[in-house]
């Protein structure tokens, strides 16, 4: 029986992206669009109901019973650390909530009341400025509240790998507090491993040591350089506690804390492998003869853009095992930078793009984020507005040139069923508990999934744990 499509994240205010008004169709209310839900697929997937502002407070709460906070005094200056990406998971109002009760906890414990909110940023310098705005933040912290950037001022920090940059304004406190998510998300980078420790390497740091991570040491290398920052006794000394907002394929699952940030990355790691690990082998099973296209619809950039929290990014690298750390390069890890640069033998090694993606339709996404790339297959942007707004991004200005432009969504997916002979769709458009799909998707992705659970449970976990060492 077809189901119907589920409600996508809203469009938001936002300088990278259409005005709300602007955008005159979601993916969802096109006539071929259905969903399917992750109960359906993978009911062993703990399923996370829809939680209020108040389920997550009192979330927050008991897990952070469990951590000592006893080193913070009255007197002491406390950073929570938040990152952008957090802000973008199912709206971010539980990531704010998150954010509020760690505040008022640490109030109600330790009598501190120099509790600062420090919000970092990727590309986009501006985005947790903007999400603070909209969470109200500003005025719940008091104005104690700082949004950075990674050409803010830099600090030195002594790691067992030599001297890295963090950010001075997220060091400039006795004591900070990691509030990070457990969101895949660029899985083509860090690939499972110490997942949530990456923002000491990326939000927290300077864009010399962000350098580092992107360029020069590529995936599995990279992880190095967070591991490194917050083994430092530099950053150790620091080191209040981490809470963890978790979230798998269906939602919102929870809140974790703990003192010790690697021992929560271990226990955090072995679920995520196996909660998420099924719906990227789903996509990777596509066969390539029939593929998909894919439709982006979310207040993200192009490869943030999720569909049952996983994203797009993940979907471009079908094909590829982006937990089997076996498997080196992976498409979104600087290979058009390294296929220009790579001798013969070296370009052997780099992965080839999957026939299975047939065509990228943009519907609704952020610029800040070069999207080139993604012309590799047919791209179709929908609207002049929304071409006029990547124009002007100058990371997109071949985006443009190499895409073609649609005036409206319906035409853009009848001019991809005609270019490509295919009708299976997946939105990436942020709909909880499950994907909007055409219906022909749906009965593939039903069909395929016992299969799929199958082959991560007897084959791919027990392998993931093992190269972590967490088997």
């Amino acid at each position: 029986m077809s189901r119907e499509a589920l409600k996508p994240l809203p469009a938001i205010e936002m300088a990278y992206g259409l005005a709300p008004e602007q955008l005159k169709m979601r993916a969802s209310e096109l006539e071929d669009i259905t969903s399917v839900t992750i109960d359906e697929l993978f009911p062993c997937i703990e399923s996370a109901t829809r939680k209020s502002d108040k389920d997550i407070a009192k979330e927050t709460l008991e897990a952070l019973s469990t951590v000592d906070l006893s080193h913070i005094k009255k007197d002491d200056k406390v950073n929570i650390l938040a990152s952008h990406h957090g802000f973008t998971l199912l709206g971010g109002f539980a990531y704010a909530q998150m954010l509020r009760t760690i505040k008022d906890e640490i109030n109600r414990r330790t009598g501190c009341g120099n509790v600062w909110l420090i919000a970092g940023n990727g590309l986009r310098f501006n985005e947790s400025e903007a999400y603070i705005k909209q969470h109200g933040l500003t005025e719940y912290f008091e104005g104690k509240v700082k949004n950075v950037s990674p050409i803010d001022e830099g600090i030195e920090i002594e790691t067992e790998i030599g001297v890295l940059y963090g950010l001075k304004e997220v060091y400039n406190a006795d004591w900070i507090i990691h509030a990070h998510n457990n969101d895949m998300r660029e899985i083509h980078f860090h690939r499972g491993v110490d997942r949530i420790v990456k923002p000491f390497g990326m939000s927290y740091a300077r864009k010399e040591t962000r350098a580092a991570y992107h360029q020069f040491m590529f995936p599995r290398g990279s992880n190095f350089i967070a591991r490194a920052i917050y083994n430092s006794e530099f950053v150790q000394k620091k080191f209040a506690c981490s809470v963890i907002l978790r979230i798998n394929p269906t939602g919102i699952a929870g809140i974790d804390a703990d003192n010790d940030l690697i021992r929560q990355s271990g226990r955090i790691t072995e679920i995520s492998l196996k909660e998420f690990g099924y719906i990227t082998t789903l996509f990777n099973e596509m066969n390539d003869e029939e593929g998909c296209i894919a439709i982006i619809d979310a207040p993200t950039p192009m490869p943030y853009a999720p569909a049952a929290t996983i994203i797009f990014g993940v979907l471009y690298n079908m094909g590829l095992d982006l937990f089997d750390l076996r498997k080196g390069f992976t498409l979104l890890s600087e290979v058009g930078h390294l296929r220009k640069y790579a001798n013969e033998a070296e370009k052997e090694k780099l992965p080839a793009l999957s026939g299975s993606l047939k065509c990228i339709i943009n519907n609704y996404c952020f610029t800040g984020y070069p999207n080139t790339e993604f012309t590799a297959v047919p791209s179709i942007i929908v609207s002049e507005e929304l071409r006029e707004l990547f124009e002007l991004d100058p990371q997109n200005y071949r985006y443009v040139k190499n895409s073609l432009v649609a005036p409206d969504l319906n035409i853009a997916v009848k001019l991809a069923k005609r270019m490509t002979g295919c009708d299976r769709i997946i939105v990436f458009d942020g709909a909880q508990a499950g994907i909007n799909v055409s219906r022909s998707m749906r009965e593939y992705m039903l069909q395929k999934a016992p299969e799929v659970k199958k082959k991560v449970d007897e084959e791919l976990l027990p392998m993931w744990l093992m190269q972590r060492g967490l088997k």
